[in-house]
């Protein structure tokens, strides 16, 4: 960890990154890219100590509310996050100056920040985006190791639920020859259903690899899939998108699924209503 300041917080979209770089240790991660252009080693997480001075200064200028986004890069949650409380600080300052926010996460610890959530939501808007890859946590102990498993973050999105905060999944990535199973995505999506997600996230079965991510991804394919990266390059090269063989039938499955379930499936409908400020209710 190592301390930077930044000259701005927010982004042209309303979303920021308070960390850059994580410690999750997702084999798979795209935020390793290089086309990122990181300046150092991506797991030796950039602190931006002066994100939530910015941050306040940012939103008292603001003329209109709007929806915070965090947790598109660096996820809000890594383990760093239990002493140094800048997420939670964060929430502070949205849930004083009366915005809405949504982050991304792979982390039970959001729990810890579900007063403010709450207190957020009952003014407007807050919802929590939880990835889920596999329903198998030993699977996810492989290809997710620094972060809780997905049992873990199943019953993170019940309490969620049972305190009135709506939740979208990201259900990516999809990895081929891994997780790119009939089985995995009826398991995950029964799981969302249970703990009633209002919608999820899905750009298709498989995923991105590009130089900095593709390197780190072949080296841990060596380490707990052996033979598996030849397969990877004989069927894919050096191609970005790395479609599942079975994308056709799974991507069929997902939204016939979704369908039947009453779970929302439309990625467009889905962002909308993540951008969406909700002005708070009068009585």
């Amino acid at each position: 960890m190592h301390l930077v300041k930044v000259k701005s917080i927010l982004s042209p979209k309303n979303g920021m990154n308070l960390y850059r770089g994580c410690t999750h240790g997702c084999i798979y991660c795209d935020s390793r890219s290089k086309c990122y252009g990181m300046d150092h080693e991506f797991t030796n997480v950039a602190v931006k100590e002066n994100s939530i001075e910015l941050l306040k200064e940012v939103l008292r200028k603001k003329r209109k509310s709007c929806m915070i986004g965090t947790g598109s890069m660096s996820d809000p949650y890594m383990s760093l996050e239990k002493e140094l409380n800048y997420t939670r600080r964060a929430l502070e300052v949205i849930d004083n100056f009366g915005f809405g926010v949504t982050l991304i996460t792979k982390s039970d610890l959001v729990l810890r920040d579900i007063d403010l959530l709450s207190s957020i939501n009952r003014k407007s808007k807050a919802v929590v985006q939880m990835t889920l890859t596999t329903a198998d946590d030993e699977l996810c102990k492989i290809i997710e190791p620094n972060v809780c498993p997905t049992s873990k973050r199943v019953r993170a999105l019940e309490i969620l639920r049972d305190n009135n905060i709506p939740t979208i999944v990201w259900l990516s990535p999809i990895l081929p020859f891994i997780n790119d199973t009939r089985g995995n995505i009826l398991s995950l999506l029964d799981m969302c259903k249970r703990v009633n997600v209002k919608g999820i996230i899905c750009f298709g079965m498989g995923l991105t690899l590009r130089e900095g991510n593709r390197e780190y991804y072949y080296k841990k394919l060596d380490e707990h899939f052996p033979a598996l990266k030849d397969q990877y390059i004989k069927h894919y090269g050096n191609s970005y998108v790395i479609s599942s063989p079975r994308e056709g039938a799974l991507m069929k499955l997902f939204h016939e699924k979704c369908e039947a379930l009453g779970i929302l499936h439309d990625n467009n409908k889905i962002f909308s209503y993540l951008e969406t400020f909700e002005e708070p209710t009068l009585f």
